[in-house]
């Protein structure tokens, strides 16, 4: 599956801005332990934190719940963000080649200056210039991670 292009990001972070009203995204990462049968002498290699044998597959979303990127078969003791990490998709985020549109003005935010375009993570992965994740600690009775334009914040 080959990694989009800044054109194909730039459709996707418009999909992201029409229908969930968030500007400036790519998509959303997160793993998935598949159980498998332990390989002979893998040792833990394959063991995750839930006391089974695993591989991980690895997954980037568009707004539309389409698969955009796609890495599987890392060993299940590693978490998400240290397979993230480790893949090709991850070394290439973290060191500027895929190809990302240009920081960019948000809508009814533009005092804030031009803003790094993300992709969302759950609290398993690190946050990066592109890669955002929920704040640690206690978060609003709704429960919500992500809401900018719920934000009580002053403007």
């Amino acid at each position: 599956m080959p990694v989009p292009k800044k054109e194909d990001w730039m459709t996707i972070a418009e999909e992201f801005r029409q229908h969930w009203n968030f500007p400036n995204c790519l998509g959303s990462i997160d793993g998935k332990h598949v159980n498998i049968q332990a390989p002979s002498k893998s040792g833990s290699l394959y063991f995750n934190y839930k006391g089974t044998y695993s591989i991980v597959l690895l997954a980037v979303v568009d707004a539309r719940y389409r698969f955009r990127v796609v890495d599987v078969g890392a060993y299940g003791r590693r978490s998400d963000g240290g397979t993230l990490a480790s893949s090709k998709f991850g070394k290439a985020l973290q060191n500027g080649r895929l190809d990302l549109p240009e920081d960019r003005l948000l809508p009814e935010a533009e005092h804030l200056g031009c803003q790094p375009h993300v992709f969302v993570a759950d609290e398993a992965f690190p946050l990066q210039r592109h890669l955002m994740r929920p704040f640690p600690g206690p978060t609003s009775p709704e429960g919500t991670g992500y809401s900018i334009t719920d934000s009580p914040a002053p403007g």
